[in-house]
């Protein structure tokens, strides 16, 4: 008889920086997260279409590769799942609105956050 794998917690990382992107997956790996990484909103959106449901996490920065930012992309993710926690990211001020629940990280912020909020959103 097959055992039943531990449920293990998934995150979307979208980051269109590649060592950025990397050490954002070295860290939620580390605290036991399946990471999903993609550098354009476009290819997040194709997982959210798919596995919007079975996310805990999505880390965004607001410049992307591709049409779409990271605050729209956020938009599109709590819109398929409203419980997700959806963190975005920039150097600079924002100048959209983000989607209720939906958290906002100036940079530099520091990889203790990251575990931080790895932690909440599997509580959630």
């Amino acid at each position: 008889m097959a055992q039943a794998q531990p449920y293990q917690a998934t995150a979307l990382i979208v980051e269109d920086d590649a060592m950025q992107r990397e050490m954002l997956c070295l860290l939620l790996e580390e605290s036991g997260y399946q990471v999903i990484q993609c550098e354009s909103a476009e290819a997040a959106e194709l997982v959210l279409d798919k596995s919007a449901g079975a996310l805990c996490l999505m880390l965004t920065d607001v410049q992307l590769a591709g049409r779409m930012n990271g605050v729209e992309l956020a938009h599109v993710a709590k819109d398929r799942n409203p419980k997700l926690d959806v963190v975005v990211t920039s150097g600079r001020p924002l100048m959209q609105p983000l989607p209720d629940g939906a958290k906002f990280w100036a940079k530099p912020w520091a990889p203790l956050d990251v575990l931080r909020e790895a932690e909440i959103a599997q509580l959630n």
